[in-house]
């Protein structure tokens, strides 16, 4: 009788794991829209996007609206391939030529790698910003964690950088050869203004606060960019502007600790961690787990 051939589902991350704690924290919408600015210049995602989305419109709802299936990745435990795989599904029509005549198809293996990546490098750069700078066991371990975390999309693993080490190259790289300035991030660029993204400040009050020309939003957006990325789209930074990013970061740091557990997450990190908490008690034939 032959044998099934399936491959099983790759293993989901757990709570025991350091993105598990980490990447659903809402501080993170702090370096959201810098996350989809440097996406959005590799050519031929950026392209696609251009193409097939309303990145000039209201780039920053797009981006924060699959905000929701990418933290469930992460979150959604046994059901986290399922996820992946819709993720995937998502962008099997998302193919063309770009304004230069070269083809784009955002299922290209190093094109969907590369929108990973920079979720997994804001997830380390952010900390540096916002939070407390990780120690470099602590990005292996992160690192090793985004390669499991890749592996749930069904996409070739040979592309990933093995080593932690090896993906700061492959990062280096991609700024200095590969990123350009393409219509997708110049539309997150226009449209990263406090006014706008805010809508409930009123514009008058949005002009008059101490911010430079272009908002919050932009400040946090170009001020936590590489400087290469910022070389690439010619944005101009001062001291003064690099003194203000660093001020939010520390009010920010300052501030989080007192920030209540169910106001930290995003609501599909908690659903996980209610998942996962009742899993637990039911181990423990309903009666709370002893602590540690």
């Amino acid at each position: 009788m032959p044998t099934s051939t399936t491959k099983p589902a790759p293993a989901p991350l757990g709570p025991d794991s350091l993105t598990w704690k980490l990447f659903g924290q809402l501080r993170g919408m702090l370096w959201v829209p810098r996350v989809g600015l440097i996406e959005n210049m590799h050519p031929e995602l950026g392209a696609g996007v251009a193409a097939h989305s309303d990145v000039f419109g209201n780039p920053l709802d797009r981006l924060v609206r699959s905000l929701g299936p990418i933290y469930g990745v992460v979150y959604d435990g046994p059901k986290a391939h399922e996820t992946a795989l819709a993720i995937r599904g998502y962008h099997k029509h998302i193919r063309g030529t770009d304004s230069h005549g070269r083809r784009y198809n955002a299922l290209h293996p190093w094109t969907f790698y590369w929108a990973h990546a920079t979720f997994f490098e804001g997830l380390i750069s952010g900390a540096e910003f916002y939070g407390t700078p990780f120690t470099e066991a602590q990005k292996r371990q992160l690192y090793d964690e985004h390669v499991q975390w890749w592996a749930l999309y069904g996409m070739p693993m040979d592309i990933v950088p093995p080593t932690w080490e090896e993906f700061q190259e492959y990062w280096k790289l991609m700024l200095t050869e590969v990123l350009e300035d393409t219509a997708a991030a110049r539309g997150i660029i226009d449209f990263a203004d406090l006014a706008q993204v805010l809508p409930g400040v009123p514009t008058w009050l949005a002009r008059r606060l101490p911010l430079p020309a272009g908002g919050g939003v932009r400040l946090l957006t170009v001020g936590t960019l590489p400087p290469e990325a910022r070389e690439i789209l010619g944005l101009r930074w001062t001291r003064t502007d690099e003194l203000a990013v660093r001020a939010i970061g520390e009010a920010a740091r300052r501030t989080w600790p007192f920030v209540l557990h169910r106001f930290r997450y995003h609501p599909r990190a908690l659903a996980g961690f209610r998942r996962e908490a009742a899993a637990s008690r039911a181990s423990a034939g309903g009666r709370e787990p002893i602590a540690a």
